[in-house]
This record gives structure tokens, sequence and C-alpha cells, in this order.
């Protein structure tokens, strides 16, 4: 009898502790393995339509990678980025955004590429995370482990793109607070902005540091010389030059050696290395490429985690500039 009563004592305490887990809040979580039986073929189909993209036309990894920044660092990586306009508001009319990001097409084909052999699964949050480390990748680049599970909003915020995306005049403090405020130490931000060794940017961005005959910016006189040539002192607002003028369009630590030798396109670049605190990181990139990529790889991951969407949280668009 005694051994019966504890026997039924344990089963009332096994049937309690299953209800107490099942009632327990579940704490949804980013993961590698999202996918694996909802759409196991989701990595190798944007895998596919990415390099399609960057075979076309090898900036667009720049570009790619760019557009995974710019939606992070606005309401966490949410593709809020990739809404179009609406009568409310885009991200991609805010003042960093308008005329300079793109591949908006590359990635709503890679989403489509998707919905075709998963339907509502796979969000365009996802999509974006992914497109980035292979664009990375296909430009000689280093590879991570993307962590998936990410669900996309059902807003935009131009204000806070506004506000919180750093600018090419950016000074040193004002990108440490910027990223700061993302959970991005100072490393974080050195190894990110490392992404420059591939991409264009605009005369209207430059202009400034390239006329400024050394009263006001540290710059190469020749290099400045070379860079008025496509960028004269008024019009020509969006004419390209290269961030990197030796290897453009190949991953490498080429930035930073362009930044030691007073070469860098951007304020923002330059003030990575202008007698400050960031001065000992780009010089440890410029001498070691290796630490450079393995931090650049850290730090992707490390972005890719700001405020995602998770569980029953936002959506899965079907198509990334528009809502359901």
């Amino acid at each position: 009898m005694l051994a019966s009563v504890s026997s039924f004592g344990k089963l009332l305490k096994l049937i309690s502790l299953v209800f107490l887990l099942y009632n327990m809040p579940c704490q949804a979580q980013l993961s590698p393995t999202f996918y694996a039986t909802t759409c196991p073929n989701a990595l190798t189909t944007i895998q596919n339509s990415i390099r399609q993209a960057v075979s076309r036309e090898r900036r667009m990894a720049a570009s790619i990678i760019r557009l995974l920044f710019h939606d992070c660092f606005v309401q966490g990586c949410d593709a809020s980025l990739l809404l179009d306009e609406t009568a409310s508001q885009s991200e991609r009319t805010a003042f960093p955004n308008v005329g300079s990001v793109r591949g908006f097409e590359v990635i709503e084909a890679a989403k489509s590429a998707v919905e075709a052999i998963c339907p509502g699964v796979v969000s365009c949050a996802d999509v974006l995370a992914v497109a980035a480390r292979d664009s990375s990748v296909l430009v000689g680049g280093p590879t991570w482990q993307v962590k998936l599970g990410r669900r996309d909003s059902t807003t935009a915020n131009r204000a806070q793109a506004n506000s919180d995306l750093p600018g090419p005049a950016s000074n040193l403090d004002v990108l440490i607070s910027r990223f700061a405020n993302k959970g991005l130490n100072q490393r974080d931000m050195v190894a990110l902005s490392g992404s420059h060794t591939i991409g264009q940017a605009r005369c209207v961005t430059f202009r400034a540091r390239i006329y400024s005959n050394g009263t006001s910016e540290r710059i190469d006189p020749g290099f400045a010389s070379t860079r008025r040539r496509g960028c004269p002192q008024s019009g020509s607002d969006n004419n390209l030059a290269p961030l990197d003028l030796v290897t453009p369009v190949s991953f490498d630590n080429n930035y930073f050696k362009n930044l030691v030798q007073l070469k860098g396109l951007l304020h923002s670049d330059q003030v990575l290395f202008n007698g400050g605190s960031a001065d000992s990181i780009v010089s440890e990139y410029n001498s070691n490429p290796q630490t450079f990529a393995n931090d650049f790889a850290s730090a992707m991951v490390k972005m890719s985690d700001i405020s995602p969407l998770l569980g029953t949280n936002g959506i899965i668009r079907r198509v990334c500039s528009s809502i359901n």
C-alpha cells in the first residue's frame, strides 16, 4: 500500500512538472538550423540567386552587405529597410539611404526563388542576412555561420534611420557612439568599416575631403588630386569612385593600408586612423589580414543579432517590399 502511495505521488509530481513546462513561455532564439526541416534547400537557393547577381555585377556584393548594415541599425534586423514608400513612411527615403542604398531587386529575386520552393516560410530578414554572408564569400571575403529565425517587421522608421545611421562625415566619437548604441564595440566598428574594401561612393559624400587642401583633413595630396578628376567642386554629385582604389572588387585588407597612407576616401573612413583610439586596431588589421577577416566575420554575426523579431512577433512577408 505504501509503495502504491509513493508511486502515485511520483506520478502527480511528474504531471505537475509537465504542466509547468508546457505553460512556460517559449523563448524563441536564432539558430543556424532553423529551416532544416521546413525549408532544407533555402540557403542553397539564396546562394545561387546571389551568385548570379554578383557575377553580373561584382559591386553588388558591397551593396548587399551595406543593405544589411543599414537595415540592422534601424529597428534591428527586421527587413524594414526593404519596405517600399507608403502613405506612412519608408526608410529608403531617409537621408543616409536615399539615392545610395541599392540591391533591393537582388534580395527580392532571392526571396522569390525561396518562395517558389517553400511558400511563406523564410523571412526577408533571413534572406538578407544569408545574402550578405554569401556576398562576402563571392568576392573573396570571409564566411560565417548565419543564425536564422528572424521575422519581418510591418513598419519602417525613417526618423530612426536619420538619427541612428552614421554618415560619411561622422567623426570618431559619433561613430563609436552610434555603434555602441547597437551593442557593438570599437573593434566591431573598425572591422565592419573594413567592408569599404569593396564598393563605391558618390562624389557628394567625399567632395569636402578631397578639396580640403589639407586644412581640415589629413589626406595624401596625390590621392586627393586623383579623386578630383572624377569629382568636380560643383555638380556631378552622383559620380562614383571606388572606396579602395587598388582592389575595389576584392575583399581584402587594403582598406586599412589606404588609411595608414592617408588615402581613406570618406571622412568617416580616415578618422579611424587619425591619431585617435582606433589607430591601433587599424594598424593591426593593416599588418594581419587574417585577423581582420576573423574579426569581420564575428562582427557580422554580432550585428545580425541586433533586436530580431522572433517567435510570434512580426510576420513572414511574401514580397519583401510590401506587407502581406
